[in-house]
């Protein structure tokens, strides 16, 4: 029964695409400026209705990514001129090379907190031999 149900359908689809193609050909074949306008007025509706969904569409999923990239795209630029501007600042209020170069030889890594943990060193591990 699923084999006539599809059958039935593909008649159905058939019979109509026949029939639109001769009213395009009657059509056509009585006022040819006039077929060609009202397709042409169809097509630029068309692309009109398309070019609103298109702009005024948010689900797609490459404008969410695109969105993200450039609000992080912004965040950076407003961190990287952050950290410049600071640098210049610094540069300007230590004044010359020399004075610079003192600062760098006073500051000192804190050392690294460090514990030893005493394990059982003299106590040698029972290998069996080969």
């Amino acid at each position: 029964m699923a084999f006539l149900k599809n059958r039935t359908s593909t008649i159905i689809v058939g019979v109509l695409i026949i029939l639109a193609l001769l009213g395009i050909y009657g059509s056509f074949s009585a006022n040819p400026a006039g077929f060609i306008q009202g397709i042409a007025v169809i097509a630029l509706i068309g692309l009109v209705i398309y070019f609103l969904v298109r702009k005024f569409s948010t689900s797609s999923p490459q404008k969410k990514e695109q969105r993200a990239f450039l609000k992080a795209a912004k965040k950076s630029k407003k961190r990287l001129q952050h950290k410049s501007g600071e640098t210049n600042s610094k540069t300007s209020s230590l004044g010359t090379f020399t004075s610079l170069k003192k600062s760098n030889k006073t500051k000192k890594k804190s050392p690294a907190h460090l514990t030893v943990i005493d394990g059982k060193k003299g106590k040698k591990k029972n290998r069996a031999s080969l």
